[in-house]
């Protein structure tokens, strides 16, 4: 069962999740580090509540929230032994490509064209020049990915039979917490309510298309399946992240460190991308800005992900996930 059994950890007085009893109806939670949570319908008076109704209230119910988290006098409940579903279920979900330094380079050597004759020296030489080039120049790459790829934190993850490359991808989301649209990047992150953790699963073998060259990349096959996007545990409001620039990801699969860097590196910083994204599309509370994946995925290492593997994963700050790898059972 998917459920609490270690102390949890985030930063700040409290964090918002998704929870559930053995056999009861999810609950939108506050959860404090003394490993207690409030059911946010009953301390609210509001039935129906859910974390993505809270987050469009989130300005009014901020306040609230922070007073709940310091009175002890409350109806707390032991954490411990709750399912812990995905935090928020978003209408929308963006999803930036190629927005680590190092990832990128990494992945334009393994995809140049083979008729690159540079060393693999030359060739990551030119393209940190590139990259100085393009942070200055360019915008963020950014895809529109599916709510239906998003599971729990600690759920297993099905790999289908047609994914061939099946590979990791860790990434800091961005959380939106009020409705924006054609923001400047100096107004961007004022509509981030939090951040959580996201592991949006990649198959290698399914992102360019043989059959319409032509037509580029298939975010649909390669990224879409399913629970191919663990999500949580926790929302941790934005004003506990000192600085969402200067936070650590780590991420092991079955116990060895494959993506362990820091969101310095991004290429374009968190409100750049929210800043673009909103130049075309109106941002509603609850959305998600998946924020680029740095370097350390699979596909470099020559290792795939397979059934039975476990990824551990870790945002200073924000929590741990643990997902489990299962080949799908075909007849």
């Amino acid at each position: 069962m998917n459920a609490v059994t270690t102390p949890v950890s985030f930063a700040g007085s409290f964090a918002l999740g998704t929870l559930s009893a053995p056999g009861q109806e999810p609950f939108p939670g506050l959860v404090i580090p003394s490993d207690e949570v409030l059911d946010l319908r009953t301390e609210l008076d509001e039935p129906t509540l859910t974390i993505r109704t809270l987050l469009e209230r989130w300005d009014e119910l901020l306040p609230q929230l922070r007073a709940l988290a310091a009175d002890s006098s409350r109806a707390w409940l032991p954490l411990r032994g709750l399912h812990v579903h995905a935090p928020v279920e978003p209408l929308q979900v963006f999803q930036a490509g190629g927005n680590y330094r190092q990832h990128a380079i990494e992945m334009e050597i393994i995809y140049r064209p083979a008729d690159d004759k540079r060393t693999v020296e030359q060739a990551r030489a030119d393209l940190e020049v590139e990259m100085d080039r393009r942070a200055v120049e360019e915008r963020p790459y950014v895809f529109v990915g599916l709510s239906g790829a998003i599971t729990g934190p600690y759920d297993d993850v099905v790999i289908p039979a047609w994914a061939k490359k099946p590979d990791w991808e860790l990434e800091l989301a961005a959380v939106i917490g009020r409705p924006a649209y054609q923001l400047s990047v100096e107004e961007a992150l004022g509509c981030v309510a939090g951040y959580t953790i996201a592991n949006d699963l990649t198959d290698r073998a399914s992102i360019f298309r043989k059959d319409i060259p032509t037509l580029g990349t298939d975010w649909l096959r390669c990224k879409n399946a399913p629970g191919f996007t663990p999500l949580g545990p926790w929302i941790v409001p934005a004003e506990a992240i000192a600085d969402p620039q200067d936070v650590r990801l780590t991420l092991k699969v079955n116990g060895q460190t494959m993506q362990d860097e820091s969101t310095k590196d991004m290429i374009f910083s968190i409100a750049q991308v929210v800043s673009y994204i909103s130049q075309t599309a109106r941002l509603l509370p609850g959305d998600l800005v998946l924020t680029g994946s740095p370097t350390g995925n699979g596909v470099l290492r020559g290792i795939l992900l397979q059934d039975g593997d476990v990824m551990e994963s870790t945002i200073a700050g924000l929590g741990d996930q643990r997902t489990r790898c299962v080949a799908e059972r075909t007849s």
